[in-house]
């Protein structure tokens, strides 16, 4: 899993409450269990007509929004079917932090474990930032998960909290079976040891 610590990027004003995992990634796209190729089907019902052509105002689709690598989104974020394919896809499309006062738990703990940070803050702050993103590209939102701030483009700096696991699990890259891969000699040596006192296993 890709590590992260600092990030500074293009954010996308995504200004809605509710957004669930069928609107982050629709069913029909969830017959793979590859992590990769989803992005283009991020938001799809929203980024496509019918006839897959982009529409033109969806966030995404604009120009200045193409390279976006932070979404700044409405309340509850994440919500609905437990689907691991909502980060996966938002992870593919290369966003890697998602700013919002609230997310459903398992999404946001799927998040963790995908090398993607969700960040909760108080509505007026995610108002500041929501406005912040709208100035396009020429405005970059600095995160820094060491000291865990983000930092505005005109240098607001706002402070969020993060379980101290899963910080170090995110700034080291590690998602489960990292964590069991930290624990290989241990694991190792248990296994010599049971294979000497009980060869017949």
């Amino acid at each position: 899993m890709d590590k992260f610590t600092t990030l500074s990027g293009i954010a996308a004003p995504l200004p809605l409450i509710n957004i669930d995992t069928d609107m982050i990634i629709p069913k029909q796209f969830l017959k793979t269990i590859k992590r990769s190729g989803l992005g283009v089907n991020l938001f799809d019902e929203m980024r496509y007509d019918d006839d897959r052509n982009e529409i033109a105002d969806f966030v995404l689709n604009k120009p200045q929004y193409r390279e976006a690598e932070i979404i700044v989104a409405g309340d509850n974020f994440g919500c609905g079917s437990s689907r691991e394919h909502a980060p996966w896809a938002i992870k593919d499309f290369g966003i890697r932090c998602v700013i919002a006062p609230s997310f459903a738990d398992i999404f946001y703990n799927n998040c963790f474990k995908n090398g993607i940070l969700p960040i909760a803050l108080p509505q007026d702050q995610v108002d500041v930032l929501m406005k912040d993103a709208e100035k396009g590209s020429n405005a970059r939102i600095a995160v820094d998960l060491e000291a865990q701030t983000i930092t505005s483009s005109d240098g607001e700096v706002f402070h969020f909290d993060v379980d101290a696991f899963k910080k170090h699990c995110l700034m080291n890259g590690l998602d489960d079976i990292g964590l069991t891969m930290e624990k290989v000699a241990s694991i190792t040596a248990f296994e010599d040891q049971a294979a000497t006192s009980r060869p017949w296993v």
